[in-house]
């Protein structure tokens, strides 16, 4: 099913067909200083994604294995990508917020579980993994 994207401005346009209909949210602290909260994200194969408008795409790298990119004019965040070679490289992690229509999209897992904030919990069951099991995971072949 193809999904609609934007940011708030609408500045930036973009298409997804994800193969899953699943969301994750990562509590690490530099998803929750980017997005003010957990990041809630849907995964993306490079060939899923097609982007209409781009030229407010500002990327910033995060770390030495992603980047994340947001609109440089309302600020919205539009999706994490894997950089580093192996076979996460090029993978999207799309902001679940940038859906024009998100219903139908299951909370699945959790990531960076030990790292939550007392402050919020989600309901209902989810796969939970500690910062060690998903920095274990990207040491081997995707699933």
């Amino acid at each position: 099913m193809e999904r609609q994207a934007s940011c708030l401005c609408g500045a930036v346009a973009f298409r997804v067909q994800p193969s899953a209909q699943e969301t994750t949210s990562c509590h690490c602290s530099m998803c929750r200083k980017w997005t003010g909260g957990a990041f809630l994200s849907v995964q993306v194969q490079p060939d899923q994604i097609a982007i209409d408008s781009e030229e407010a795409i500002a990327i910033f790298a995060s770390s030495p294995w992603a980047e994340r990119a947001f609109c440089s004019t309302c600020g919205s965040s539009l999706w994490y990508r894997v950089t580093a070679p192996g076979g996460h490289q090029g993978i999207f992690y799309v902001a679940l917020g940038s859906f024009n229509e998100a219903d139908g999209i299951k909370l699945t897992r959790e990531l960076f579980i030990d790292h939550k904030p007392d402050g919020y919990a989600f309901s209902g069951e989810t796969t939970k993994m500690t910062e060690a099991e998903v920095m274990s995971q990207f040491s081997e072949p995707p699933q």
